[in-house]
């Protein structure tokens, strides 16, 4: 059971580039590489990138080619391109918003099986409101984009088939370099990247039916792909030297230290008997018995992980937990010198971030030690 805490010490703070209400914004977040960081940020009708490392501050503004609801974004790591994954297509737009290439593909709306041309043809329609989605992203060098779509891809015609399909694009032109049937039915997916470009890991939500984790290899002339976890574990970091990855149970009930090359589980961590009981929950409340993970758990650095405990707002201030990542062992409580939010982001570097309440401002931390 973990007793004691270690401080944490701010490093920085940074102000959101948009404006919660007024953007109609998300919270804003951190995509890392090996040698960037960029904060970045989705609104109504664009979406922003703003450089913490060279060029810290530095925004770069990408009119969004739908609105918000409607799919899932990411940048390059240069800041010079952004790349929208929608339900229709994955576009790439540079910050004049000129469309630099376009990927079609199957609709990710229920059992619509139209190969839309465009964003305008299910504007207004409901079905097509609260759609399914994929996700895409950039891999450490910024050459290539990998991306999860609903098939079929358009150029490939169609096919009554086609589910999910997992592609490697080409970030200069958008050709289609590799792809694989997933064989999953996706509600969402999240990417989650690995140091080397040619490796990226892949979190698949069926909702209830599961949570698929897929590992691509990319050797330049095929695609392959693992599925690790018999389909019940959830990709939540790659470590800094990318030897090992970090998962938590569909269930939120254990956290697990996996080897990339074959996945296989080196540490696992159950919250049961590891986390104590929130010290401040209604002593009649016997849900608060149950203790559970959240779904953030990330490398500090390749020694060290952090944690949290979920739905814990209700009984009062969250608590994230430090682990020794070699072997999960629990060694502290995270103290904080001021109330923080949410859940904690690991950035590999010896940092990790939390977004404010409000979710106005983005907080730097570090160990105070």
């Amino acid at each position: 059971m973990i007793t004691n805490a270690v401080p944490a010490r701010p490093v920085t703070t940074f102000s959101a580039p948009l404006d919660r209400e007024r953007d109609v914004a998300y919270a804003p977040s951190v995509l890392r590489w090996p040698d960037r960081r960029l904060l970045i940020q989705r609104g109504e009708s664009e979406a922003v990138a703003v450089g913490l490392d060279e060029g810290a501050g530095r925004q770069t503004r990408f009119p969004a080619p739908w609105p918000r609801r409607f799919g899932t974004f990411t940048v390059a790591p240069d800041g010079e391109l952004a790349v929208f994954a929608g339900v229709h297509a994955v576009r790439a737009v540079d910050r004049s918003g000129t469309v630099r290439w376009e990927v079609r593909h199957g609709c990710w709306a229920g059992d619509c099986r139209v190969l839309h041309e465009s964003y305008e043809e299910y504007a207004d329609s409901r079905a097509h409101r609260y759609a399914d989605s994929g996700s895409a992203v950039f891999s450490a060098d910024g050459s290539l984009v990998w991306a999860h779509v609903r098939g079929p891809v358009a150029s490939a015609g169609p096919d009554p088939e086609a589910l999910d399909e997992w592609l490697v694009i080409d970030a200069a032109d958008g050709r289609v370099l590799g792809r694989v049937d997933t064989e999953t039915v996706a509600a969402g997916s999240e990417h989650v990247p690995h140091p080397d470009p040619a490796q990226m890991g892949l979190s698949v939500g069926e909702g209830q039916d599961g949570a698929p984790l897929l590992w691509g290899r990319w050797d330049g002339k095929e695609l392959s792909v693992a599925q690790f976890g018999e389909q019940e574990r959830i990709l939540t970091s790659v470590s800094p030297t990318g030897e090992h990855f970090l998962t938590v149970s569909h269930d939120l009930d254990s956290l697990a230290l996996h080897r990339v090359v074959d996945g296989e589980v080196v540490a696992e961590l159950s919250a049961e008997g590891t986390v104590p009981r929130h010290p401040e929950a209604d002593p009649d409340d016997h849900d608060a018995d149950e203790v559970m993970w959240d779904y953030e758990c990330g490398f500090v650095d390749d020694a060290r992980a952090i944690t949290s405990t979920d739905q814990e707002e209700e009984c009062g201030p969250v608590r994230h937990w430090l682990l020794r990542a070699k072997d999960m062992r629990p060694t502290a409580r995270i103290e904080y010198p001021f109330p923080v939010s949410g859940t904690p982001t690991a950035l590999g570097d010896g940092t990790w971030y939390t977004v404010s309440e409000d979710e106005g401002t983005l907080q730097l931390w570090t160990l105070d030690e």
